[in-house]
């Protein structure tokens, strides 16, 4: 009898979990016993999420559920059948909302319109995986992250840092949930889709090429996109900062897998009505910031450039000479990288502004 009762206690709390759209860890502790096979469990979440939904009368949701998975059969299947077809099936359909989503294309930066909902829909966020000589890993989740005309600015920082000197590599990575509502804010605890961004090495750090410093820290950059602050006086990681460009964004952080990158479409350039004196029609969109500080956004047009310009798959456009005042800009405020901590903030001079992304023409 209490065999039965606990047994009933079981199936109720699966039943609740569902009808709220979620599925709680405690339900998964409790399935993986023998009296619920993982295949129960993911043929019961695969039927909620998939069921049809064309139907000529009301019917209960908890009947519904029943319903479709008495079309379904555990024993048919393989172990883990359900489970990728589940994952498959999850990552098959936010594909496809994200492709309607990001058609609309931005006239004055050529990019998708409509990122930020993109990644509202998909649940999207980002970590990086702090990978020790030894083998053993450390998934950190963001501190801060600013949303800009171009690009995602995502920071990490925080007390809990390994010891540099264990370090052998960073994995930049999105990571997509795989039971989401789409009515509620994604839950950092439940089952996520990591897709790998990019690959760093942390072996010989301070050889790369730095950025600057203050009487704090100094900043390092990783090609792409990557900044890695140093405390000066332990040498030890302070803070990381990724700047993620918009474009194919989403699918470089949602379409590919742990261990390899999504592999993006080729680049096909625009012909030329007459390459051999240069190239003509450019439009180039410039957004200069630093974590949530905006200093300059502009858009070029009726861009040019000559022949000798162009070299490695990629072109030089002047847009501002320097002899002509007329072109010039006013930025807005002190131009500088700003840096945070939870404990020390502050804001590095720059002699020189530099590139962080690069796309061949």
């Amino acid at each position: 009898m209490l065999l039965e009762l606990d047994k009933l206690k079981i199936i109720v709390h699966l039943q609740i979990n569902i009808l709220q759209g979620q599925v709680m860890a405690v339900s998964f502790r409790l399935f993986t016993s023998s009296l619920f096979p993982p295949s129960f469990i993911w043929i019961r979440i695969y039927s909620t999420a998939f069921s049809p939904k064309r139907c000529n009368w009301r019917i209960d949701p908890v009947e519904k559920t029943v319903a479709s998975m008495n079309a379904l059969s555990v024993e048919d299947k393989e172990a883990g059948y359900w489970k990728k077809e589940y994952i498959a099936k999850r990552i098959a359909s936010v594909k496809a909302a994200l492709a309607q989503v990001l058609k609309l294309v931005n006239p004055y930066t050529g990019l998708p319109a409509k990122t930020k909902e993109a990644l509202r829909i998909s649940g999207l966020g980002w970590v990086i995986i702090l990978k020790e000589k030894s083998g053993k890993e450390h998934v950190m989740e963001h501190a801060d992250l600013y949303i800009n005309h171009s690009s995602v600015m995502v920071v990490w920082y925080g007390k809990n840092w390994p010891c540099l000197a264990t370090l052998s590599t960073l994995d930049l990575c999105g990571v997509t949930p795989v039971l989401m509502d789409w009515h509620k804010p994604p839950t950092k605890n439940g089952p996520r889709w990591p897709s790998l961004i990019a690959k760093y090495s942390l072996s010989n750090l301070t050889d790369s090429t730095l950025v600057g410093c203050d009487r704090f820290v100094r900043i390092f950059h990783l090609n792409p996109g990557l900044l890695v602050g140093l405390w000066k006086r332990a040498e030890e990681l302070a803070f990381v900062m990724a700047n993620l460009h918009f474009h194919h964004l989403v699918e470089k952080s949602t379409l590919g897998s742990a261990a390899l990158p999504y592999e993006l479409p080729p680049h096909i350039p625009l012909l030329d009505d007459s390459p051999e004196y240069g190239l003509h029609g450019y439009q180039l969109h410039v957004d200069l910031h630093s974590s949530g500080t905006f200093y300059l956004c502009s858009t070029f047009r009726n861009l040019f450039t000559k022949q000798g310009y162009i070299e490695n798959g990629y072109v030089k456009l002047i847009v501002i000479h320097f002899q002509n005042s007329t072109e010039h800009l006013p930025l807005i405020g002190k131009v500088g990288l700003s840096w945070r901590t939870d404990v020390f903030d502050g804001c590095i001079k720059l002699s020189g502004v530099h590139a962080i992304f690069s796309q061949p023409f």
